[in-house]
């Protein structure tokens, strides 16, 4: 009995770690921004239109899961970012979107 309620909270405090740590972290996305998009889109992500997408409005043509999308396959000029986590990805968007 012991063993199984030693499991139960071992699992419950994953499940609590994992959600705590999957929520986006605009602050994370910030310096991802600085380190993967800057030489293109420029430190206050004005762009070079049209060549470089201006994205201070991204999140006014493109829902979170497009942006998302973008920065993991890329397009156009862009590279895919596939490299990154899923989690610096979503940080990165939400990053993008405020």
């Amino acid at each position: 009995m012991k063993t199984i309620l030693t499991m139960a909270v071992v699992l419950c405090g994953t499940t609590f770690a994992t959600a705590a740590w999957s929520k986006d972290d605009p602050a994370a996305g910030a310096q991802l921004y600085a380190t993967h998009c800057v030489a293109c889109h420029g430190a206050n992500r004005a762009g070079v239109p049209p060549t470089f997408p201006a994205l201070t409005d991204v999140a006014k043509r493109l829902d979170s899961a497009q942006i998302k999308d973008k920065i993991k396959k890329g397009g156009g000029l862009m590279p895919p970012f596939s490299q990154l986590s899923e989690q610096d990805i979503g940080n990165l968007a939400s990053y993008l979107a405020k």
